[in-house]
């Protein structure tokens, strides 16, 4: 173990000396990945496509700074498309005259980000372990959803005030009009673009293993805009005087009214629990098993919102597709989500012209290709094998956020979460409070768990866990567990892999005498 600690990249400068190399190549092409998805959702979210590309600056220049996640890449996600696309709409219909919902927006995103920093502070970076994986899913998956309806029109060439103020699934139900209404060449590009971003990653081809998948959208995307002279309308991105925009926007016009604190809270709620999500994912991909500060990410986050924010820029998250990829370019440290935020900026210095000839039906491809990766099959039956009640929440989650927003959407799967567990025989008590036993025998720790071990009560169990002294011999018993439901086995099989790649030995028993709900090694169990 001592050995791997000195094989660690270091930080800071000296890790700057040490991995700039590395760093920075990956750092370039998470660039070329960033640039166009960054302009994408920004026009998705109803920002100037611009301030997309200022989020992932700060995200890359500033937020690197702070105690954040060493490999994660901070920047706008799509997951936040719907969010901010509301947002805009809600504070619209508000009617303050003189008063732009863009920058009304930004000042929610700025009161958020304050709050986010404050939750870093009180550590409370803990509390995502309090969301049930299949709720959690779910809303991700109903985003998903989402932004393809939303997209498939600009793919197609319409007009956006074509679709403006559909209802996701009223835009699903139009798709036979919007291929009637669309314009053909402009068609033919995002056609083009959405099978590449398909086609191409399952090619696997070595030449143009690192090249990511929206970089040849461009390069055969541009070309076709300039053949058939594409217009500086709706058609193409248009990104003006960027520097000259880049001033104080936030506008807390609205701050007294109740949207404007209902989207500070959905801000709040879905950029923390997806950042931390990521975060989690990431550590796991770490080559050297480093294990993130969840609240320093949290605060570093924080930070970047309000100067984002403040700045006219969109809500910035540790992103999950642009941070895999950058643990896939041998990214070692920090300072690649620096160098990714350093190109924008050479970017948005030299490269204005040639950006402002990208086709929006070429973005809303790479969108639709980020619902669809949210939104894919796979998350449908890998849940039902999990169970069919995980699969009744994951539902259930998906339509109450397409028929009403996020929040309501997640809180209903909750719902769900707590009635199944009633059923299934846990007592409300035990939904809440954390109920065990320790005993120590030399250097073996036994944790006897009683009552319920489910999503609800996780942190305080999470506590003992992550209070274990390294190097010893854990048992865990979940002989007198009346319940031990899917998040908390997940929890608990992730914490022992990583428990035991540490010089521990971590083992689960007493779950023999459990009925598992499927055949799931993670299945929800209840005593028989």
């Amino acid at each position: 173990m001592e050995k791997q600690h000195k094989k660690l990249p270091e930080e800071g400068i000296k890790g700057l000396r040490q991995n700039w190399k590395t760093d920075s190549i990956s750092g370039f092409l998470v660039f070329l990945l960033a640039l166009p998805l960054s302009l994408g959702i920004a026009k998705a979210s109803g920002f100037d496509p611009a301030m997309g590309v200022l989020t992932a600056m700060i995200g890359g220049l500033f937020v690197s700074f702070f105690n954040v996640s060493p490999l994660t890449i901070k920047g706008p996600a799509a997951g936040l498309i719907t969010v901010c696309a509301a947002a805009i709409g809600d504070l619209e219909k508000l009617g303050l005259a003189g008063h732009n919902p863009v920058s009304m927006v930004c000042a929610a995103i700025v009161v958020m980000a304050i709050i986010q920093v404050v939750f870093g502070f009180m550590k409370l970076g803990a509390l995502s372990d309090f969301f049930p994986h299949s709720a959690v899913h779910g809303m991700l998956a109903a985003i998903g959803i989402i932004i393809i309806a939303k997209q498939i029109p600009v793919l197609l060439g319409d007009e956006p005030s074509v679709y403006k103020g559909e209802s996701p699934l009223q835009m699903l139900a139009d798709i036979p009009r919007f291929i009637r209404e669309s314009h053909p060449h402009l068609a033919v590009v995002g056609i083009i673009s959405l099978l590449v971003m398909f086609i191409f990653p399952r090619l696997n081809i070595k030449v143009f293993r690192n090249i990511p998948a929206p970089v040849l959208v461009l390069v055969i995307a541009i070309p076709l805009s300039i053949y058939w002279h594409f217009k500086h309308d709706y058609s193409l991105v248009r990104i003006g005087s960027f520097w000259q925009n880049i001033h104080v926007s936030a506008d807390f016009a609205a701050i007294g009214t109740f949207t404007f604190w209902k989207y500070v809270f959905m801000f709040l709620f879905v950029n923390s629990l997806e950042s931390l999500l990521t975060v989690k994912a990431v550590d796991n991909m770490d080559p050297y098993k480093r294990e993130s500060s969840y609240s320093g990410d949290l605060i570093g986050l924080g930070a970047g919102n309000a100067l984002s924010g403040l700045l006219g820029g969109l809500p910035m998250i540790s992103e999950v597709v642009r941070s895999g990829s950058n643990v896939g370019f041998g990214a070692r440290t920090k300072w690649s989500n620096f160098f990714h935020g350093l190109f924008l900026l050479i970017a948005m210095l030299m490269l204005i012209p040639v950006i402002e000839l990208i086709p929006n039906a070429a973005l809303a491809a790479m969108l639709i290709f980020a619902g669809f990766r949210l939104a894919a099959p796979k998350e449908f039956i890998s849940t039902y094998r999990i169970g069919r009640e995980q699969l009744a929440i994951f539902l259930i989650t998906i339509l109450v956020t397409l028929l009403q927003d996020l929040l309501l959407g997640i809180a209903s799967g909750i719902l769900v979460k707590f009635i199944f567990h009633l059923y299934n025989g846990a007592s409300v008590s035990s939904l809440f409070k954390a109920r065990y036993e320790i005993r120590r025998n030399d250097k073996t720790t036994y944790i006897h768990v009683n009552g319920s071990a489910v999503f609800s009560n996780l942190i305080g169990y999470k506590k003992v866990f992550t209070g274990l002294p390294p190097g010893e011999h854990v048992v865990v018993n979940f002989y007198s567990a009346h319940l031990v439901d899917h998040s908390f086995l997940h929890f608990v099989h992730h914490f022992g892999h990583t428990y035991d790649a540490r010089g521990g030995q971590f083992r689960v028993t007493g779950l023999e005498t459990h009925k598992a709900l499927s055949e799931h090694p993670l299945a929800t169990r209840k005593k028989r």
